[in-house]
């Protein structure tokens, strides 16, 4: 039953595994329930502890190289997007495959679950496209995780790079595979300077990067863009990990969730009231992540502010109430989230924090050549 069902799969162009014993009976079975009934199937394993994976680097890229560029969450609704987004990666230098479903539409979704997973496995399994970029986030990317092939992106590393609901990949990614992500700038996204220059210092220079916001003065008698806070003063060494608060807290107690012992917590929003921010927090606590972590770090939560009715705690204060009894080096501010300008964040690389500087270093490479 299993064999028909992946040779079935692979005909699709779902998955590209040529032994079903190759694919975890765990992604067999979310496949499966997906398919019979358009609704992600989590397993009755899927609340059981992740143990770390063994970090896995993808390949380094150059200038002169194809990138893949797909839609794995929302649709795009105005087509100078995918101008600008092409327009932009040739820019930097590259050839760009679009996926074959890129501008589809499926309600709200950048095409239905199968087609928006056989893009992304599709570029994993193409050696010609040496990385991944999607061109935005939005909301979907969730409902095709029990779709997408791990053991063949385990065999293909490459950067694949998104930020927002491409949160749900990356941790996707990292836990089944243990391969280092990017959370950075969409292709769609601003391509300033500075992102550029991120890009470059990351991607081609390969740089042992030292994060730290820019701090322009302007005309005011103080420094008030991107100023950070630090909650707790110390450094600490960790993987990082994180990305989206929202998207975080919906993987909670599935297969997808990593593993955060001893690692570095990131996390970002934008939209959300203070009280969903304590209620994501809670998640994030009860599920024994807080618990876990040896140093915090916030960037930036956009329009994130307190609504009508009774009042509401500010999100100072449903952070303080949340990291500061864990007595951990801690601290706000990261240019990371819904930025024109952002880190790109290499989700699962080793790095040291430093709280009251409020920096992160790389402390190895995140590539393999």
């Amino acid at each position: 039953m299993e064999r028909l069902f992946f040779d079935h799969l692979r005909k699709k162009g779902i998955i590209f595994t040529s032994n079903p014993c190759n694919m975890q009976k765990r992604t067999f079975l979310k496949s499966l329930g997906l398919l019979a009934g358009s609704i992600p199937f989590v397993s009755l394993d899927a609340a059981a502890k992740n143990s770390a994976p063994t970090t896995l680097l993808p390949k380094a890229i150059q200038k002169g190289d194809t990138v893949g560029l797909i839609s794995p969450s929302s649709a795009t609704a105005d087509r100078m997007q995918f101008t600008y987004a092409k327009e932009a990666l040739i820019a930097l230098g590259f050839r760009v495959k679009l996926g074959v479903n890129l501008d589809n539409r499926y309600g709200h979704l950048a095409g239905t679950d199968l087609e928006r997973a056989k893009d992304l496995n599709q570029m994993f399994a193409d050696s010609e496209v040496k990385a991944v970029i999607c061109i935005r986030g939005g909301s979907g990317a969730s409902r095709i995780l029990p779709l997408l092939d791990y053991a063949m992106i385990a065999k293909n590393p490459k950067p694949i790079l998104g930020y927002s609901d491409i949160t749900a990949l990356h941790c996707a990614i990292y836990s089944q595979t243990g391969m280092v992500c990017f959370h950075g700038p969409n292709g769609s996204g601003s391509w300033n300077s500075f992102n550029v220059r991120q890009f470059e210092q990351m991607f081609f220079a390969r740089e042992m990067m030292t994060f730290k916001n820019e701090q322009p003065k302007g005309d005011d008698l103080v420094v008030k863009a991107n100023r950070i806070q630090t909650l707790r003063a110390g450094k600490v060494e960790g993987k990082i990990l994180g990305g989206n608060l929202t998207v975080l807290a919906a993987l909670s107690g599935t297969s997808y969730y990593p593993d955060f012992q001893d690692s570095i917590l990131f996390i970002e929003d934008i939209g959300e009231d203070p009280y969903r921010i304590d209620r994501m927090m809670s998640t994030l606590m009860l599920n024994g992540t807080l618990s876990k972590i040896k140093g915090f770090i916030f960037g930036q939560c956009s329009d994130c502010v307190p609504g009508g009715g009774y009042g509401s705690l500010s999100v100072d204060q449903v952070i303080d109430d949340y990291i500061l009894p864990l007595g951990i080096p801690a601290y706000t501010g990261a240019m990371i989230g819904h930025l024109p300008k952002q880190f790109i964040v290499p989700v699962g690389a080793k790095v040291q924090m430093d709280s009251s500087a409020g920096t992160f270093t790389l402390l190895e490479s995140v590539f393999s050549s």
